[in-house]
């Protein structure tokens, strides 16, 4: 599904990701650790074309996509799910999540606005509610379910769990362990590492722009003292 080889990004002359290999399966999750600043965020917009690379190569379901516009990329049939939730303010939840809403890239309508709300029910409480007047893990429903309505082939999610209420995290894994099941390969950011470890297949940890650690997600969790070295918990 997604293949990153030898993958260089900057921000000018700060050289941020030196090198990065990857892959992705098809219907895979795979887990993005790291401390904060080791090119975790940098990763992600370089797969989106928010930022382009300086030299390497992003393969996504067979089609070189570096360097190409992230309108072109997103048409492919990924999702995002962006650290900060990515709210429209000044719309409605309704709102915000019928404007993404479309078929995916070969015509599947697997995630529908009903099966949306069957997912998140609080929504359906919130439905005419400005997007900025839900609470924090409201948001995150919104935002989730948004991605889900572009019926994506790769969901990417940033941060999805920080700054929320323990329940709120709870339902938030189950929906990450409901979307693996569908068969949507995922990519999960997040600094609880043991509970990217056990809802991925497979994990990378980046320091310092370089992978530092990959392997089977089974395999990652029991090398707790190298994980802590290099995720500093």
């Amino acid at each position: 599904m997604l293949t990153v080889s030898n993958l260089h990004s900057c921000y000018g002359e700060s050289h941020i990701l030196r090198g990065v290999d990857l892959a992705l399966p098809e219907g895979a999750a795979l887990g993005l650790l790291g401390r904060n600043g080791m090119g975790k965020t940098t990763l992600i917009k370089t797969l989106l074309g928010i930022v382009r690379p300086r030299e390497g190569s992003v393969r996504f379901a067979g089609r070189e996509v570096a360097g190409r516009a992230p309108c072109e990329i997103a048409r492919l049939g990924i999702g995002y799910v962006p650290e900060g939730r990515g709210i429209f303010a000044n719309l409605s939840v309704r709102e915000n999540l019928q404007v993404a809403a479309r078929p995916g890239r070969d015509g599947r309508c697997d995630w529908t606005y009903e099966r949306v709300l069957d997912t998140f029910p609080r929504l359906k409480e919130r439905l005419d509610t400005g997007g900025q007047l839900v609470s924090g893990g409201e948001q995150q429903m919104v935002a989730i379910g948004r991605a889900l309505l572009t019926n994506p082939r790769l969901m990417i999610l940033d941060e999805a769990t920080e700054g929320l209420a323990p329940r709120i995290v709870e339902h938030i894994w189950q929906v990450v362990a409901q979307i693996r099941a569908a068969g949507i390969s995922t990519i999960i950011v997040d600094r609880n590492y043991r509970s990217v470890l056990r809802h991925t297949d497979c994990a990378v940890v980046l320091q310092k722009g370089k992978v530092a650690l990959a392997g089977s997600s089974a395999e990652l969790a029991q090398q707790a003292p190298a994980l802590e070295g290099l995720l500093g918990v």
